[in-house]
């Protein structure tokens, strides 16, 4: 087995349309296709970023919940890539998005920064 890169992570979320608007809007990923499945009651939004990695949110009929803390056992966040890592924190505090203080990575000396998704999801941007 030769794994070759990440294709996608998928995301649930709690109130779709506010979280279409957040990756779409807020953090500029490009739409690819929107499906809606009927016998779910659900919708599938597929969405890329620039190097053809992709996003996958859904919209499910009362999800469970689920810890989102870093720290939780589990999927601990997602993070992204990004030329400017103070420049993506004043595009997103001016959008309303609350973002922690940058951080130095003590062991590549890049600057990164936790910020979350409408449901609280952890994300995190690193400079490339």
């Amino acid at each position: 087995m030769e794994l070759r890169r990440i294709h996608h992570a998928a995301i649930i979320a709690s109130d779709y349309g506010v979280s279409k608007a957040f990756y779409t809007e807020v953090l500029g990923l490009r739409v690819v296709a929107e499906n809606y499945r009927a016998e779910r009651d659900s919708y599938k939004l597929d969405l890329a970023l620039p190097d053809g990695s992709q996003l996958e949110l859904f919209s499910f009929p009362d999800p469970p919940a689920r810890p989102s803390r870093p720290e939780a056992c589990g999927l601990r966040h997602l993070a992204f890539a990004v030329p400017d890592v103070a420049a993506a924190v004043r595009e997103l505090r001016a959008r309303g998005v609350d973002t922690e203080e940058i951080r130095v990575d003590e062991y590549t000396g890049k600057p990164f920064v936790f910020f979350a998704d409408p449901d609280g999801l952890p994300l995190e941007l690193y400079r490339e």
